[in-house]
């Protein structure tokens, strides 16, 4: 098994990976989401690792519309609990912090602390992309918001822990590439819609008349239909249960067009370390 994912070592994507796959599972960083699909289809690795939303930046949107442009099923399913550190230079007082760099949705999540530092905020690609700069570029008066391995990773010292402004941060993780578990128990579908009255009400009635639960329900531009969306739906149960086949097909009914992304299995909440 080999692993890609969006961004250094030490970035919560990499924990991730290795939660799925075990501590001793080979990994593959990536620049951006794309090249993690990228890599998958050109099989450099047999898994991809993506995040798709946080409990509370969102969604991250682009790994949607990217799980429509390929083949590839979701086969798994990954949550960590997000702890941002303020890392820097060693010797580094908070005080002295002039400017934070940090991926936009570590930003987010830390906004209210940020501000109470009365800092600068740079936005970068990647969480541990942001310790790599400080410490390669030796920036005095900066310093980095992300997990306590990427401070180990590139030499810096965390100043404080756990800065994320709601204690509950959780992220959860697509496992992309592979064959689903013989134990899934999740499946996510796209689909779209007519526009006409209740046609949304009519899609969903088809699992709620069958007792399965919509654990999570996200709309996405149709890209070259204006104000036309495609409804990305999470469900409790396996494709290939009953109830839930026989849910797709009377969906079919209402629906433009249908896909199964996935089944898998839920996950088990972890801690990024």
């Amino acid at each position: 098994m080999r692993i890609a994912y969006q961004g250094e070592p030490g970035a919560y994507s990499e924990a991730a990976a290795l939660h799925f796959g075990g501590e001793d599972v080979e990994t593959l960083p990536c620049k951006t989401f794309d090249e993690v699909f990228e890599a998958v289809v050109k099989k450099r690795a047999t898994h991809g690792v993506v995040p798709l939303e946080n409990s509370i930046g969102g969604t991250i949107h682009r790994n949607y519309d990217l799980l429509l442009d390929h083949e590839l099923g979701i086969t798994g399913e990954v949550e960590l609990d997000i702890v941002h550190c303020l890392q820097a230079l060693p010797g580094t007082k908070i005080a002295d912090v002039k400017t934070v760099y940090s991926h936009p949705q570590a930003l987010a999540q830390c906004e209210r602390y940020l501000k109470g530092l009365g800092v600068t905020v740079e936005a970068v690609y990647d969480t541990a992309g942001g310790a790599k700069l400080v410490s390669e570029q030796k920036l005095s008066g900066a310093a980095a918001l992300a997990s306590r391995r990427a401070a180990d990773v590139f030499g810096l010292e965390v100043l404080q822990e756990a800065v994320q402004d709601f204690e509950y941060n959780i992220t959860r993780f697509a496992i992309i590439g592979g064959v689903s578990p013989a134990d899934a128990n999740k499946t996510t579908i796209v689909f779209a819609l007519p526009s006409t009255p209740g046609a949304l009400f009519k899609a969903l009635s088809v699992f709620a008349l069958r007792d399965i639960n919509l654990t999570k329900l996200e709309s996405r531009p149709m890209r070259g239909r204006p104000w036309e969306y495609l409804f990305y739906v999470e469900l409790d149960a396996r494709r290939d249960d009953l109830g839930c086949a026989r849910a797709f097909t009377h969906l079919a009914e209402f629906a433009k067009w249908t896909r199964i992304l996935g089944s898998y299995k839920g996950a088990e909440r972890r801690t990024a370390t």
